[in-house]
């Protein structure tokens, strides 16, 4: 594949919140029946996730239903987070503008036409000839094929660069109602942006090689977890089913991977996978076999962030890569999941 990540770079919204806090905006702010305010308290107040990150302009924004008000929010943090994580990455890069040959931007938590790719590609002063792809409805897990997508264009536009970018607002999605899955969602998500820089090679400079990618799709898993339309709003579904369809999927996943590649989980050195909630983890771990500290940097960005969805599993990447821990030759697996119901997997080198 001759593909190299040769930068990463991740982004957040300045307004933090505390779960505590969190529980009293929603508490003072809409009616909830009492078995919905045990639930979110609950959830907020003993759970694992301690704060989230959330694109707004003002705290009230949260309570709009105005569809029209959603997506212009959307669009105006989506593009800023976009451009701050593509910006930083490029730098660490010590890249320009005129060395991007490609843009691939991934994204679930709003519609635009032209996509995000168009402004993100403006912000950046990018080449009126820069190649653009957008990856749309592929939920929490897309990510990794947008890797896969920017690891393919690679060879054929060297030795420029390919630029991946994941970002999601997931706080444009908020819909409340009593359904314990709406609760869930709005107890979990967080907002955030990761951007990667693929190169042909790795110029000796330490780098991740994308070795190989595999997937698995179940489309009879399809309604335990999506996205509805619903009063011209994103309405999530997540049903309580998820965290063993996920592990199932995932474990699905790695065995074709490993058996393709004539490699057993042994041989993987770091795990990097997707935070979609303790539940997922727990059953994650239990599937693949793994030791509470294998995850340790999925549960720590759990914690800090929440699940903001696709870019989640690049942030988890983030912590191996800062660490210090990694070593050259080692191999690692990022992992993640989606609507669909898809799981998708990247085996990589540290070059």
């Amino acid at each position: 594949m001759n593909a190299f990540m040769i930068s990463l770079a991740v982004a957040n919204p300045p307004r933090c919140v505390t779960q505590r806090y969190a529980f009293n905006f929603l508490n003072s702010h809409f009616v909830l029946q009492p078995a919905e305010r045990d639930l979110y308290r609950r959830i907020l107040l003993e759970g694992p996730i301690k704060t989230r990150t959330i694109a707004i302009d003002y705290d009230e924004q949260l309570c709009s239903v105005d569809p029209d008000e959603h997506l212009a929010r959307f669009l105006t943090h989506a593009r800023s987070l976009a451009l701050a994580a593509a910006a930083a990455a490029m730098h660490k890069a010590h890249l320009k503008a005129s060395d991007i040959a490609a843009l691939v931007v991934n994204t679930c938590t709003g519609y635009l036409c032209p996509g995000l790719s168009s402004y993100v590609a403006e912000s950046l002063r990018l080449d009126s000839a820069v190649h653009v792809f957008d990856l749309m409805g592929m939920g929490c897990g897309a990510a990794i094929p947008n890797l896969q997508c920017a690891a393919a264009l690679v060879p054929a536009l060297a030795p420029k660069f390919v630029l991946s970018v994941a970002v999601e607002i997931c706080s444009a999605t908020l819909f409340m109602g009593p359904s314990p899955d709406l609760v869930v969602s709005n107890s979990i998500f967080g907002d955030g942006a990761a951007a990667c820089i693929l190169a042909p090679g790795s110029n000796g400079s330490p780098a991740l090689e994308l070795l190989d990618f595999e997937s698995t799709l179940l489309p009879r898993y399809r309604e335990d977890l999506r996205y509805h339309s619903s009063q011209g709003r994103l309405r999530n579904t997540l049903s309580r089913r998820v965290p063993a369809i996920g592990a199932s999927a995932i474990g699905q996943t790695v065995d074709r991977l490993l058996l393709r590649r004539g490699l057993s989980r042994q041989d993987i050195g770091f795990w990097a996978v997707h935070p979609g909630g303790s539940s997922v983890l727990n059953a994650v771990e239990r599937k693949l076999a793994l030791s509470p500290r294998a995850l340790a940097h999925s549960y720590a960005v759990l914690e800090q962030y929440g699940n903001m969805s696709s870019p989640s599993v690049l942030f988890v990447l983030d912590r191996h890569m800062q660490s210090g821990a990694l070593r050259c030759g080692q191999k690692g697996i990022l992992l993640s999941f989606g609507a669909g119901f898809s799981a998708f997997a990247a085996l990589v080198q540290h070059a």
